[in-house]
């Protein structure tokens, strides 16, 4: 797609996901009963503290594997657009579809199913909207926690990947290639596919270019970012520095307890975020007791009794 030399610093795959939900509770039941996600971190949004953002992902919640919600008790709906995420794939086993297939189908879920890039995959929706795959691909990973509702041999081991709908592709394959390191892998009708190596977790962005460029409307069932991988603070500002070799800026650095973050708005329209791999979600709560009670950031803390006053109930 390009001419301009790979920097040398890339990242290692999506980090995370974040998207919008309406109703917590009816979130967590989809998230945890229905895919079998562990709930692994319940905080509250840093800027809007009386709601919610939740954490799932797999037993530990490695990066690849987190998709997490900002919880907005009746928020209204968004509207798709040009300029965003508008899918997010699972990767589930080899062998897995049929059992995923049954299992949509006794919980209810309309699916459907398909064929990209010689993938198989099942597609549904999630209680807001958000479309999502089941993607057969691997071996059985991440399922292995207390009380899963989805045998470890069929249960999603993490991101598969996501796809996009940009303005245009070259700007965005820029900085997939150029800066985070993807590999043009290739094209499948009006998808665009961007790699990294066969097994890596959350590996594939796929782009599709919207010609009527609507506007899209941030609401619940939008994706609001998708965030990618830095092992730590210096890689983190060497990605920022190749996005500057094309006068792509980012913010300063926000501190999100278990990550640390930067973003910036991609050439194509997407809300792109940095994300460090380090500390992770048992920096604050033993891994075996993640997601279990209410944690929040310092500044929040004394207002704790406020807070938790104010929060919809979702359990």
């Amino acid at each position: 797609m390009s001419n301009i030399a790979s920097t040398g610093t890339t990242s290692a795959g999506i980090h995370h996901i974040t998207a919008i939900t309406a109703d917590g509770r009816a979130n967590i039941r989809f998230y945890r009963d229905v895919l079998g996600l562990r709930l692994v971190k319940r905080t509250v949004n840093f800027d809007d503290p009386t709601a919610h953002h939740l954490y799932f992902g797999d037993a530990t919640g490695r990066p690849g594997t987190i998709l997490t919600f900002f919880a907005w008790a009746g928020a209204n709906s968004g509207k798709s657009g040009t300029g965003e995420a508008q899918t997010i794939s699972f990767r589930v086993p080899e062998g897995s579809l049929d059992w995923w297939r049954g299992h949509l189908a006794s919980m209810g879920i309309p699916h459907e199913e398909s064929r990209r890039f010689e993938e198989k995959f099942i597609a549904f929706s999630d209680p807001d909207g958000i479309r999502l795959e089941v993607v057969a691909t691997g071996k059985p990973e991440g399922g292995n926690w207390a009380g899963n509702p989805i045998p470890v041999e069929h249960a999603v081991g993490g991101f598969h990947g996501v796809t996009l709908h940009v303005s245009a592709e070259e700007g965005t394959a820029r900085v997939l290639t150029e800066a985070f390191g993807f590999s043009h892998a290739g094209r499948d009708g009006d998808v665009s596919r961007y790699s990294k190596p066969e097994g890596v977790i959350g590996g594939h962005v796929d782009v599709i270019v919207d010609e009527k460029r609507v506007r899209p409307s941030m609401g619940a069932g939008s994706i609001h970012h998708v965030a990618f991988r830095a092992a730590g603070d210096a890689e983190q500002q060497a990605l920022a520095d190749a996005l500057g070799t094309m006068h792509i800026s980012t913010t300063e650095q926000k501190d999100r307890n278990y990550f640390r973050s930067i973003y910036f708005r991609e050439p194509g329209g997407t809300i792109f975020e940095i994300a460090t791999d380090d500390p992770g979600f048992a920096v604050d709560e033993s891994v075996d007791t993640l997601g279990t009670v209410l944690k929040l950031p310092a500044q929040y803390e004394a207002y704790r009794q406020q807070i938790e006053a104010a929060l919809p109930d979702v359990d």
